[in-house]
């Protein structure tokens, strides 16, 4: 899966077909152990696709670039909700957190690019519903 402005040969790339999640990565060092495996974790309520968790991300060093893409399901969006309003989400501390993402309508896909690891090792493709002005839930 190419990072735009990464040559193909520096990205490792990691794919769970059962959980329709592929990460790619840009870092200096990329343990053996790093791999996408199915979250034990309960997903969010506004999830759209089963939870992933990131295996040995904390051991990713010098980390340049990180590509999550989830495959979801868009009849699990609520009535009225736009097709668009996708985001990938990382569990953290607080919660569960939306990045910045793009959503393929047509592969049914959403994509976070960061440039650095993600705040947390689960992800999980969900329903956004922030208001795009200022980044608050709507609802």
């Amino acid at each position: 899966m190419a990072i735009p402005g990464y040559d193909a040969s520096s990205v490792n790339d990691y794919t769970l077909d059962s959980a329709g999640a592929r990460v790619a990565v840009v870092a200096g060092v990329v343990p053996d152990e790093f791999d996408l495996a199915k979250s034990g974790r309960e997903p969010p309520v506004d999830a759209l696709a089963d939870p992933v968790d990131l295996v040995a991300l904390d051991e990713l060093k010098a980390v340049e670039a990180v590509r999550i893409a989830l495959v979801y399901d868009p009849s699990r969006l609520p009535p009225g909700a736009s097709p668009t309003d996708v985001a990938v989400a990382v569990e953290t501390a607080d919660g569960w957190e939306p990045l910045e993402a793009t959503v393929d309508l047509e592969e049914t896909t959403v994509t976070a690019v960061l440039n650095d690891r993600p705040p947390g090792s689960t992800v999980v493709a969900g329903y956004d519903d922030r208001d795009e002005a200022n980044a608050e839930p709507t609802g």
